[in-house]
């Protein structure tokens, strides 16, 4: 096995190390740029660790993003990234500036973030309500299976209130009572 004796001030040599063959196959991501279009223009940004993924075409096409085919990886800036992250935990509010004031009846619908939440709580979720899922998940695909099942649970929302009302009616008289 050939050995690359580097001393001070010396480069690397072309021989074969860790699987790369010269020293630009083994840039890091600071040497890249990040593999997005916006809007038409390639993005110049710094790549950072978080990659383009079919979980986020999406949220990117919502921000006019589409990814540079003729680039070598896959990999975006984390200004892309944290724009990425707000679209998609966003939430529409009744009072939200947005509706400038128009009601026209709907409910508001809240979203939950399900990729915010640890794999054990997933998990468990996954269990006590027996989702038919494969084993070996990883937690994006655990988090869209759970969110797609929650998704479905009907609420009866005037019945929740008026029995969490009651519940804590008559825990607070109790408690009056041993007092």
């Amino acid at each position: 096995m050939q050995s690359n004796n580097l001393t001070s001030g010396s480069k690397m040599s072309n021989i074969s190390t860790n699987g790369f063959s010269t020293e630009d196959d083994s840039r890091s991501s600071h040497d890249q740029v990040c593999c997005l279009i916006d809007n038409g223009d390639k993005c110049q940004r710094q790549a950072g660790n978080a990659s383009y993924s079919k979980r986020i075409q999406n949220q990117a096409r919502k921000l006019k993003l589409t990814r540079d085919e003729v680039s070598p990886h896959i990999y975006i800036c984390d200004y892309h990234k944290t724009q990425i992250q707000n679209i998609r935990t966003k939430r529409k509010r009744k009072d939200s500036e947005d509706d400038q004031g128009f009601n026209d009846g709907a409910e508001e619908i809240v979203e939950i973030d399900f990729f915010q939440m640890p794999v054990n709580t997933l998990r468990r979720y996954k269990r006590h309500y027996k989702l038919p899922t494969r084993p070996g998940l990883s937690k994006a695909q655990l988090a869209d299976a759970v969110a797609s099942h929650f998704r479905t649970i009907p609420v009866m929302e005037k019945e929740t209130l008026q029995l969490f009302f009651y519940t804590t009616k008559t825990k607070r008289s109790e408690n009056k009572e041993s007092s």
